[in-house]
């Protein structure tokens, strides 16, 4: 379901809950006979659980476009990072080879792909919030915790080219014996990015900046 259709869809389930419910208090003779009793119960909490849940769910789902990891002023520099021109650049490469979702580039790559990654990845990212708006943003952004092989393996793990350049190193990686970052060290590399060239397709004018 795409972000329009969920929303308008919340709205008609919203509005189909107010609509009952105002029908419910002008009206509480309705609700003395049996099937009054069960649509109070639908319009006073079945339809507003629905409400909540479909509410959690398409903002969970704007949460992992890049567009909203992008909206803090502190985040700038990184989406920049993704359209410096640079292919030896590790986002840049990803980003701009559609290594990626381009849409969820973020959250490809900074969640952790287990049974309840994506939901771990949103609490730690409350943190974020709560310091954007009432803490001290650092001046160094760091993981809170050592950026894993696994995250990477999630993609490369049996392609060709990856086996073909790391044959002599495929268990230790996979084994998280040697990290993935003592080659690719730069991430980012924000720190270098001022008066850098920007990279434009040629076949569209997408750009999350």
């Amino acid at each position: 379901m795409n972000g329009t259709l969920a929303i308008q869809s919340l709205i008609a389930l919203l509005a189909t809950t107010a609509v009952l419910v105002v029908v419910l208090i002008r009206r509480p003779s309705l609700a003395a006979a049996r099937g009054g009793r069960v649509l109070a119960f639908v319009g006073f909490f079945l339809l507003p659980a629905a409400c909540l849940w479909a509410g959690l769910s398409l903002h969970m789902e704007t949460s992992k476009t890049t567009e909203f990891c992008l909206s803090c002023h502190v985040m700038e520099p990184y989406g920049q990072s993704l359209w410096v021109d640079d292919g030896s650049a590790l986002p840049a490469a990803h980003f701009q080879n559609r290594r990626i979702d381009r849409d969820h580039a973020c959250f490809t790559c900074h969640t952790q792909y287990t049974m309840f990654g994506d939901y771990k990845a949103k609490l730690a990212g409350l943190k974020h919030l709560w310091v954007q708006y009432f803490g001290e943003i650092p001046e160094k952004l760091e993981l809170y915790r050592p950026y894993q092989n696994r995250e990477c393996l999630h993609c490369h793990a049996g392609a060709r080219a990856y086996e073909e350049m790391h044959e002599d190193d495929l268990a230790d990686l996979a084994a998280n014996e040697i990290s993935c970052l003592d080659c690719h060290e730069v991430a980012h590399g924000v720190a270098d990015l001022e008066g850098t060239d920007r990279w434009s397709p040629l076949s569209t004018t997408e750009d999350p900046q």
